[in-house]
């Protein structure tokens, strides 16, 4: 696990994170306040995934297309 604040990390930095917070929650092998604080952290990664994914969504959505295909402008999110 990095010490990277959660807010700052990329999709790709705070899934692969959140996987790792996982694997050690599902062992069960780490003591019960180390658990907490990996829940913890998992949550704020899961929030950020959620974010960032969201904010790709309504990127993509923006995008219009003409029939032939071709990218013709965008759109307010507000208008979709």
């Amino acid at each position: 696990m990095t010490e990277t604040a959660v807010e700052e990390m990329s999709f790709e930095e705070a899934m692969g994170e959140l996987e790792q917070v996982v694997r050690k929650l599902e062992m069960g092998e780490v003591p019960l306040d180390q658990s907490i604080k990996l829940y913890e952290r998992g949550a704020a990664l899961k929030a950020r995934c959620e974010a960032k994914l969201k904010e790709a969504e309504e990127k993509v959505a923006q995008i219009t297309l003409d029939a032939t295909g071709a990218v013709t402008g965008t759109k307010a999110a507000d208008d979709l």
